[in-house]
């Protein structure tokens, strides 16, 4: 399932001098795919293991009572989420899509049906009882809805063989995927910047502080990147209509 947005229309360049730019592009693809790909699988070796235990006294986040559903339903986000983080890492690198078109779409497939849906589904029954209080729970559920919308509309592009509208949908969809990451950074940075604060501000509560810290990074985390998404997405087509324009000329 394609995730870049480039003119899939222009002819392939032949001879040495095309190999050496095509090289080149590779190059500055590894600058960024590397490092994403390596979060992408240290953040799933830290948050997964203690839930394929099935072990709800291992869970990091607290467990209602009275709610048993909870619990699978926050195994199955997880799991389905970390395919979602790691599948899409594949999906955003150009070279892999353009080299290995076959297992792309199989991937994308993957990434739509064993992450993103399942995943989506699932936290809709978590996120309205988020322990963190009712602006996370605003903000994940939110989140979840957004993400499902982004993925489906994604998906239905691609089958209708709108791939230039396709792959915006899913760089969307991807930004909203990778805000589970970034979530980590925002809420270690509010919790740093809240914590002078907690005598005079939250009255010695430090809990109330982190559930302040808490709804902050999520909203942080999917909307600063679906921002930055759109700004990828519309400096590419500011370039592109660049191109042609001196093409034209």
């Amino acid at each position: 399932m394609p995730t870049t947005v480039d003119n899939s229309l222009t002819p392939p360049a032949t001879g040495a001098s095309s190999r050496r730019p095509a090289g080149r592009r590779r190059a500055r693809q590894l600058r960024w795919v590397v490092p994403l790909l390596l979060v992408a699988v240290a953040f799933v070796l830290y948050a997964l293991p203690p839930y394929l235990t099935l072990d709800p006294s291992r869970s990091r986040l607290p467990v209602p009572q009275g709610y048993p559903q909870y619990y699978p339903l926050l195994v199955a986000h997880i799991v389905f989420g970390s395919v979602a983080l790691l599948a899409g890492c594949f999906q955003v690198w150009p070279w892999f899509r353009r080299r290995y078109p076959a297992v792309h779409r199989w991937m994308g497939r993957v990434y739509f049906f064993g992450g993103v849906f399942p995943a989506g589904i699932a936290v809709l029954g978590v996120a309205p009882v988020s322990s963190t209080g009712f602006v996370s729970q605003v903000g994940n559920t939110m989140l979840a809805v957004l993400w499902l919308a982004t993925a489906v509309a994604g998906y239905r592009t691609a089958r209708q063989r709108r791939f230039v509208e396709h792959r915006r949908w899913m760089i969307r969809s991807f930004a909203l995927t990778t805000s589970i990451v970034v979530n980590r950074v925002w809420l270690i940075l509010f919790v740093v910047l809240l914590l002078p604060r907690v005598d005079t501000t939250y009255g010695g509560d430090q809990d109330a502080m982190i559930r302040a810290a808490a709804g902050a990074s999520v909203w942080m985390s999917w909307v600063l990147n679906l921002l930055v998404a759109e700004w990828w997405l519309e400096r590419g087509s500011a370039r592109r209509g660049v191109g042609r324009r001196r093409e034209a000329a």
